[in-house]
């Protein structure tokens, strides 16, 4: 191997965090209209391809979070530290969940483990994401909603904590809060956009979690 080589650093492979990272900056851009509809489409679809940091960077190079040298960083959390597991529940599944739809449709049901975070991206197509019989292992789940020309469905349980922070840019983010009354009770914070799309969460009248304290019941 010749010498000048010799000590080039590998290619630093990407993380979930890292993915997050620039998709929540490109919604961000899309919601203050430095990227258009297609232009985000594009980019969304080239985040959850990427293998590597390097593949990253370019897809905010010219938007403001992207300069001064402002880069994912392997090294440091690109978010604030995630929420601990829940007494009882197992250990914190720090992982995203991603479920995309693009030109078709996605879905995810039945019984599944939820972790800190949820990734719901639909681009001319539709996803329903069920989480009435999911396994929650932390409190706090974010689910990062964006419909673009497309629709999301999202159902709960009847008793969880629901929040949103969201927006409808020509089209619909439908989110109906709601508290608990066991403080211990999953909380659910729905955020992201809908543009010319719609992003629908409602609670199953009938459906809830059995044992809140130690995850679901078999």
């Amino acid at each position: 191997m010749p010498l000048g080589k010799r000590n080039e650093p590998a290619a630093v492979r990407a993380s979930d965090a890292d993915r997050d990272r620039i998709a929540d900056i490109l919604r961000e851009a899309l919601a203050e209209g430095r990227l258009d509809s297609e232009e985000h489409a594009e980019r969304i679809d080239a985040v959850y391809r990427a293998k590597t940091v390097v593949e990253l960077e370019p897809l905010i190079r010219d938007l403001p979070a992207g300069q001064h040298g402002s880069r994912p960083d392997p090294a440091l959390p690109p978010h604030p530290a995630r929420p601990a597991a829940v007494p009882g529940r197992g250990p914190a599944t720090r992982s995203a969940r991603n479920v995309v739809a693009i030109l078709s449709g996605a879905s995810r049901q039945g019984r599944w483990r939820v972790g800190t975070q949820v990734n719901a991206v639909a681009i001319c197509g539709g996803v329903e994401l069920d989480l009435t019989e999911a396994l929650f292992e932390q409190q706090v789940v974010t689910v990062n909603a964006t419909a673009i020309c497309g629709g999301i469905e999202i159902k709960l349980p009847e008793n969880v904590t629901v929040r949103q922070s969201g927006s409808g840019i020509l089209g619909a983010f439908e989110v109906e809060e709601s508290e608990a009354l066991d403080p211990q009770a999953p909380v659910i914070v729905v955020q992201g956009v809908a543009l010319c799309g719609g992003v629908e969460v409602r609670q199953v009248r009938g459906k809830q979690l059995r044992n809140l304290r130690g995850g679901r019941e078999s």
